[in-house]
């Protein structure tokens, strides 16, 4: 997801389960109201809203948030194709996992068809 390089000068993620708007804020230098406007723009990004409308994010998130604020202003992408080049990560995960699961399927039948032949 993130290369080493990037975001270098960030703090670690702490391991905590769930992070306030204000600790994802510091943890990955952007401004909370530029948070809430990628949640808008990006639906890989929907942290958990609890009473009164507070947002928890979760290390996912984090790792998401950050993800995009490199592909925004480190590598120069516009918030559409930043959201297009998230999307076609995502595809290629499934495509992946998608691939996986046949190539398990088939061995599983293939030894199905050993024992039936038997």
């Amino acid at each position: 997801m993130l290369e080493p390089g990037n975001n270098s000068e960030l703090p670690p993620i702490p391991g905590k389960r769930y992070f306030t708007i204000g600790e994802v804020s510091d943890l990955c230098g952007v401004k909370p109201h530029v948070l809430r406007y990628w949640e808008q723009e990006f639906p890989q990004l929907k942290p958990v809203k609890r009473r009164g409308n507070r947002r928890y994010y979760q290390r996912q998130d984090v790792l998401v948030i950050r993800q995009i604020r490199s592909l925004l202003y480190e590598q120069g992408f516009t918030i559409g194709g930043a959201r297009n080049r998230l999307q076609g990560d995502e595809a290629r995960d499934d495509l992946t996992q998608a691939q996986q699961i046949v190539r398990q399927i088939r061995v599983e039948l293939e030894e199905v068809l050993r024992i039936l032949r038997r």
